[in-house]
């Protein structure tokens, strides 16, 4: 029993020091079509992200710090929390506060920097990425290649190479645009566990609202 109580410990102690703020390889941006989110989740919570007049497409989950194999989360930061003021100023472009205080929660504790350094970066990352135009103009649902939002990604951003971005599809709709940068924003290749296209031929893409 003691045996396997200090292997239970060692294992824990292994977990936290390995998930220490600033200790990290390079981010993910992550950029969520509200409409799938809306469709899947938003709608059913009557969300303010979902409402026609906040006409949002591509906003930001999150900025997660990554290792080449695998991600720290949720650790033990010096650093206060945000204000209430502060998840409110980032929900033009993240949808609500709630998600800007609960990527911080589990993210941006991981980053090494205060909560106002965190956001700003993760703004500057938003704002560095071209969001292709074309998906604002959809009018209907179409189903499309997942692949054919990747080459607009990819044609929007002429710095971004194939190996550096992924689209993620969720209950057969395209759901996420995930662009691996460096600390200081610079394209990089993703690890393996964050290069996952989706397949699909035939991913539903419904249009703003």
């Amino acid at each position: 029993m003691r045996a396997f109580l200090a292997l239970l410990f060692s294992a824990t102690a292994a977990l936290a020091e390995g998930d220490r703020p600033g200790e990290f390889d390079y981010y993910v941006l992550s950029l969520s079509w509200s409409p799938t989110w809306c469709a899947i989740e938003g709608d059913h919570r009557n969300s303010p992200q979902c409402d026609a007049s906040r006409d949002l497409g591509w906003v930001l989950h999150g900025l997660w710090p990554q290792y080449h194999r695998g991600w720290p989360d949720h650790c033990q930061s010096p650093q206060r929390p945000p204000t209430r003021a502060m998840t409110n100023d980032m929900a033009d472009i993240m949808g609500t506060p709630g998600l800007a205080w609960y990527q911080w929660k589990k993210h941006g504790t991981c980053s090494g920097l205060s909560a106002p350094a965190y956001y700003a970066l993760a703004r500057e990352a938003y704002s560095r990425i071209a969001r292709p135009e074309v998906f604002r103009k959809l009018k209907d649902p179409v189903k499309l290649p997942a692949s054919v939002v990747e080459e607009a990604f990819l044609k929007a951003n002429p710095t971004l190479d194939p190996d550096g971005i992924t689209i993620t599809c969720r209950a057969g709709r395209i759901q996420e645009a995930r662009i691996c940068l460096s600390r200081d924003l610079a394209p990089v290749p993703c690890g393996r566990d964050v290069i996952r296209d989706c397949t699909l031929d035939d991913a539903l893409f419904d249009p703003i609202r």
